[in-house]
Formats: structure tokens, C-alpha cells, sequence
């Protein structure tokens, strides 16, 4: 990867939201969970399809306040339309653990 300018890096709008509805995704290639994310007011309500049902089940994701990229297009996944990315990293399998902050923060509040 090249070196990234910092006007580049503005242009990715990263903000924190609270997860309010999660269901499991079983039409999925591959096995997934359907997230909303809630952003606040300016943003509102976002949805993404995300594969994470190896550290996650839907009943334990709502109220989890996780990062998302919010300024992609959206995105088909098979039958439902993802219109956020929402972060995380691999842990040593390979298996994807969504990146938070430590304690409660506003949603929609943007990465700096």
C-alpha cells in the first residue's frame, strides 16, 4: 500500500454508533449477522451485513456501540443492502472482533 495523504484519510468518515436491532443472516454466503446502527440525529439508522458469528450472536450485539465507515456507497449482499462498514480486526483465526471505544460516547461522533 502507498502512503496516504492526510486529505485523503479526511475523506473516510468514521463515526461510532450503537447497534438497535441484529439478526442472524442464514441466506449469506457465507454466515453473517444483520446489523442496524444507530448514528444519531445528523446520520440516523444504518444497515450492514457483517461476518462475525464466530465472537457474536445478534442478542449480545444490541446496545454495542461499534466503528463504521458511514460514507460508502452502498452495498448488495445477497438479498439485503448494506450501507455502511462496519470495523473490526482478526484475531489469530482469522475471526473478525468489532473495534468500540472503552466507555459509553455519543452516537455519530466522528474519528479523529
Amino acid at each position: 500500500m502507498g502512503d496516504l495523504s492526510f486529505d485523503e484519510f479526511l475523506k473516510v468518515d468514521i463515526r461510532v454508533g450503537t447497534v438497535v436491532r441484529a439478526e442472524p443472516y442464514p441466506e449469506a454466503r457465507k454466515p453473517a449477522i444483520k446489523l442496524w446502527v444507530d448514528f444519531g440525529d445528523e446520520i440516523g439508522t444504518r444497515k450492514s451485513s457483517a461476518q462475525i458469528t464466530r465472537h457474536y450472536d445478534p442478542d449480545g450485539l444490541v446496545g454495542k456501540q461499534v466503528m463504521a465507515v458511514v460514507n460508502f456507497p452502498p452495498r448488495q449482499i445477497g438479498k439485503f443492502m448494506s450501507e455502511i462498514l462496519v470495523l473490526g480486526l482478526p484475531d489469530a483465526d482469522g475471526e473478525i472482533v468489532l473495534i468500540g471505544p472503552d466507555g459509553a460516547v455519543p452516537n455519530g461522533g466522528r474519528m479523529h
